[in-house]
């Protein structure tokens, strides 16, 4: 699979989604303000807004790591600040336009509440119901699959992409076989808490635009 394709499908389809906040312009967030799904953070979104509205010494667009070991085009704003950065992937790769994803970076609050660093219980208390969780180390592995409650619509057309991770030094007495591979595993397992799952990665991910042919392999 492509891996631009094996992004959005990592991006939307294990997505979580939430009630986005209203702006009047679509400005960006302000530093653990709620993120809506406009603006730059928006469909419509390309390298020039970027460069707008951050400055262009804080945007660069290259070559970024992707799924399965492969490489993609993407834009990264604050590049060298690790609380702002954000990275931001695109449709139209000629023109740097078309939002496919954006991930969020550690100082903002994606809809519905979510933040980088919040525990599985914390997500559910936010979703209102418990969801399940992919089964972690494998490429895939640790995304929320969340089909009802308070997180499972976003205004905006887009879907929010939470996944989880468990501690890198959570005891070796604890079998984690239940929660290893391709599983699922209901957000309320007592043993997520136990090896202190917390969220890694927010992405916000918008489906193929329905003007845009799909790439031929």
């Amino acid at each position: 699979m492509n891996a631009r394709l094996s992004l959005a499908l990592a991006c939307c389809v294990l997505a979580a989604a939430a009630p986005a906040a209203a702006k009047d312009k679509g400005a960006p967030a302000a530093s653990g303000e709620e993120v809506a799904c406009l603006g730059v953070f928006g469909p419509g979104s390309s390298e020039a807004m970027l460069i707008e509205t951050f400055g262009a010494d804080n945007v660069v667009t290259g070559t970024v790591p992707g799924p399965e070991g492969t490489e993609l085009i993407a834009t990264t704003v604050f590049p060298d600040d690790p609380e702002r950065i954000m990275e931001f992937g695109w449709f139209d790769e000629e023109n740097f336009t078309r939002l496919s994803y954006v991930e969020l970076s550690p100082s903002q609050t994606a809809p519905g509440g979510v933040r980088i660093g919040q525990t599985v219980a914390e997500v559910e208390a936010l979703n209102s119901e418990p969801f399940q969780v992919g089964g972690f180390w494998w490429d895939y592995g640790g995304y929320a699959n969340i089909e009802s409650g308070n997180l499972a619509q976003l205004e905006g057309g887009c879907h929010l992409s939470i996944r989880f991770s468990p501690s890198d030094d959570y005891p070796e007495d604890i079998d984690v076989t239940s929660v290893s591979g391709e599983v699922q595993v209901s957000s309320d397992d007592p043993l997520l808490a136990e090896i202190d799952t917390r969220v890694q990665v927010l992405t916000l991910g918008y489906p193929w635009p329905d003007d845009l042919p799909m790439p031929q392999y």
